[in-house]
């Protein structure tokens, strides 16, 4: 069984973000870019299931700029993928544009299963799975903290508010990572190297055929608001007047 794992470069979880000084978005010129964490869990649990003999081939693909080919989809080979696919652009493509994607290529590819990280770190949409999902026609896991392929079928164990749900799916299916699935392995330096001999195939959008066309606009991108310092009180009761002024006590 295949399974195709989608990837995202973000902008790495420890940089802090800066806005641009036009507040059309966030500045990303000469910082740190680095691979989605969901999605670095999506492609150890392929690798793993790759590992017990359920899966035969893990290909991964990415849709963004080339230098994606030098960082996020060279990192993923070196985790164990065995090739990778690169759709170029510059352009930001939205989530349903991303999905129409995935399900072209999924449609090239014929995967028994897509595992996908459930939300990127800088959008934090989730999104992308679900309208997977629809598009193909697939049954899906969404927030899976367990995944168990046997035979024709895969159990999921997600996390819902109420506490785990299990739900049984028949493959060909899509499986969305949540944190606590497993801790993705370290890019080793020698599997760095090996993977750089590992093929990646390098596609446009237009080689899809797809309208990825922005449906949402950004009208204005600015910082938290900072928060303001705290009041020493000398007494309970003096905290007490001031939380009653503040109408959070009577």
């Amino acid at each position: 069984m295949k399974v195709l794992v989608p990837v995202k470069r973000v902008l790495d979880y420890n940089v802090k973000p800066r806005v641009k000084a036009d507040g059309t978005g966030v500045d990303l010129a000469n910082v740190k870019m680095s691979m989605n964490p969901f999605d670095e869990i999506a492609i150890e649990e392929a690798v793993r299931l790759k590992e017990k003999g359920v899966v035969t081939e893990v290909v991964v693909v990415t849709i963004g700029v080339p230098k994606a080919e030098s960082d996020v989809l060279l990192t993923a080979r070196a985790m164990g993928a065995d090739r990778a696919i690169l759709i170029a652009t510059e352009d930001e493509v939205e989530p349903l544009g991303v999905a129409k994607l995935l399900a072209k290529v999924a449609e090239e590819e014929q995967p028994g299963l897509i595992i996908l990280g459930k939300q990127a770190i800088d959008d934090d949409s989730n999104q992308t799975g679900q309208m997977l999902g629809a598009l193909l026609g697939w049954p899906q896991g969404t927030f899976a903290s367990k995944v168990e392929v046997n035979g024709d079928r895969v159990a999921v164990i997600r996390e819902v508010d109420g506490g785990l749900e299990t739900v049984d799916l028949k493959l060909p299916a899509i499986v969305t990572t949540d944190l606590r699935l497993n801790e993705p392995r370290y890019a080793t330096l020698p599997n760095i190297m090996k993977a750089k001999s590992k093929p990646v195939a390098k596609k446009t959008i237009a080689d899809y055929g797809v309208d990825v066309s922005p449906r949402l606009k950004t009208l204005k991108v600015v910082e938290p608001a900072k928060r303001t310092a705290g009041v020493k009180v000398g007494s309970v009761d003096e905290l007490v007047e001031k939380l009653k002024a503040l109408g959070v006590a009577k």
